[in-house]
């Protein structure tokens, strides 16, 4: 097989893109295609409701989440941002059909940045859940063990978030140091 082939199975963004806009009608922000890749935007309410169906519709079958992240967008584009903060950004693939697709929710309160958990969907997203929350602050309401996973269970605050102190100084400590 040359470069130029495509795997036989493979689905092309701009195909995929219209099979889940059909599928996904009136559920959905928006889904576009950039670099290849399409995403899908979603609200923090409708978001449990499009997982399922990116997992059991024939057209979709998105066995597999591969990843899921937190994101700060707090200084996107150089501070020129104005939507909301916080996002759980997820990879999905399916196998069966080989294809991929990026789903992407912002969280409506940047005060208490809250989402539904997918777990009940995949399983998967156990830990990737528990990292966003450990690391961004992200609440994943339904998940039956969110506590933090990377960092110490006294550390204070959430390290990738922008206006985290640990991003301004390379110190980072649990609790407060007793000779400062």
């Amino acid at each position: 097989m040359t470069d130029t082939q495509t795997t036989p199975y493979a689905v092309a963004p701009q195909a995929l893109q219209a099979t889940l806009s059909q599928l996904l009608d009136g559920k959905v922000q928006s889904i576009d295609v950039e670099r290849d890749e399409v995403t899908i935007t979603v609200s923090a309410a409708e978001y449990l409701g499009v997982m399922q169906t990116l997992r059991d519709a024939e057209v979709a079958r998105f066995e597999q989440l591969i990843d899921l992240c937190g994101m700060d967008y707090s200084t996107y584009g150089d501070g020129r941002w104005e939507g909301p903060r916080f996002a759980a950004v997820v990879h999905l693939l399916s196998v069966s059909l080989n294809q991929r697709v990026r789903v992407r929710v912002f969280c409506p309160e940047d005060d208490f940045p809250l989402l539904p958990s997918v777990m009940g969907i995949w399983a998967a997203a156990n830990w990737y859940e528990r990292e966003a929350f450990d690391l961004y602050g992200i609440v994943f309401e339904g998940h039956n063990d969110l506590r933090r996973i990377l960092t110490d269970y006294g550390f204070i605050g959430h390290p990738f978030r922008k206006d985290s102190p640990c991003r301004a100084t390379s110190r980072c400590a649990t609790t407060p140091s007793a000779s400062a």
